[in-house]
């Protein structure tokens, strides 16, 4: 069974209620049946009735399996303009402003999410990542003890020997371009959960990257890795961790052995924490085109509660896969 099979039937198993606020998102709506029928989570769609039924009757899309909730109309639209007037009134929110935000879809469904209303968010495929993150870093916060949010994929490489068996979590790929080295090592605890919660690896093993290994040279950009690591190790000493590594130090045993003599996780890295969003961003492209991988993501990491962010390309096969990965990790 695949890895997105495997995430798929747990979700079946645990009933949860996901919103997807682009609505009248034509992409969106035709997910809603793969979702229902194989009952990866009751999906909630956001905005007017008529609008988006008239919609999915127009491009042939059923959405009998979905709730639709218009935010105007929400018996709690009031709970929720107060809650975010208390949130946010220190920042100028007035009561008006309150109201104005509560009836932006994205707003109203992080507060869904933050008062219990839903279990998670999946939106971005017509809205940018900003759009999407802003909202739910507002309402919905960092999880305790994360200072900063990561965009993740899963890397599924081909008959693979390294790894879990081929598969990896490589962070950061997608949202902070010029991590600082706190946020490196709340970018290393987060992706913990990413890979035990959605790949299955019982022992996650993070390998913090650079172009050097164990001082192999000597660079500024190396003094954040290893001050990341460091931080790492001092906040979350549950952590299987260690760095700084060239990437084939990370994940070949032999090299590992080699290169960083005394460690027990070089050579055995599952978990990839890559400096910038440059080299991460560039490392899962390359796994995916030259190395044929499967790419699972970004999984937005961090936030404490489920929020994920789709692309703006993606397809209604990949709408479907986010919201069971979302199901899961609420």
């Amino acid at each position: 069974m695949s890895l997105l099979a495997e995430i798929r039937e747990k979700a079946s198993k645990m009933g949860k209620n996901i919103v997807l606020p682009e609505g009248t998102e034509e992409r969106t709506l035709q997910a809603i049946k793969g979702i229902a029928d194989q009952k990866l989570a009751t999906p909630i769609l956001l905005g007017d009735e008529s609008e988006i039924k008239g919609l999915a009757s127009k491009i042939g899309a059923d959405i009998s399996g979905a709730e639709i909730i218009n935010p105007a109309n929400a018996p709690y639209f009031d709970d929720f303009v107060q809650a975010f007037y208390e949130m946010r009134k220190a920042k100028g929110v007035d009561l008006d402003k309150a109201k104005k935000t509560m009836l932006d879809p994205l707003f109203f469904a992080s507060m869904m999410v933050k008062m219990g209303k839903a279990d998670g968010e999946v939106a971005g495929a017509e809205n940018t990542t900003g759009n999407v993150l802003r909202p739910a870093l507002q309402i919905i916060k960092t999880a305790p003890g994360i200072i900063a949010v990561s965009g993740a994929f899963i890397v599924i490489v081909p008959n693979c020997e390294f790894g879990a068996n081929g598969t990896f979590v490589f962070a950061d790929c997608a949202v902070t371009i010029d991590p600082s080295a706190e946020e490196l090592a709340a970018f290393a605890k987060a992706s913990v959960a990413t890979a035990t919660d959605l790949c299955g690896i019982e022992e996650p093993h993070i390998g913090m990257l650079s172009f050097s290994t164990k001082g192999s040279a000597s660079h500024a950009m190396v003094d954040k890795v290893t001050q990341a690591t460091a931080i790492a190790k001092e906040k979350y000493p549950e952590l299987k961790i260690d760095g700084e590594f060239q990437f084939d130090a990370a994940i070949v045993p032999k090299v590992g052995a080699s290169k960083a003599p005394g460690s027990d996780v070089a050579g055995q890295c599952n978990v990839l924490i890559f400096p910038d969003i440059n080299s991460g961003n560039i490392g899962y492209k390359i796994a995916q085109r030259l190395g044929k991988a499967e790419a699972i993501g970004p999984i937005l990491q961090g936030i404490a509660k489920p929020v994920n962010d789709l692309s703006r390309g993606c397809s209604v096969e990949d709408i479907v896969n986010v919201v069971a990965m979302t199901a899961v990790r609420s």
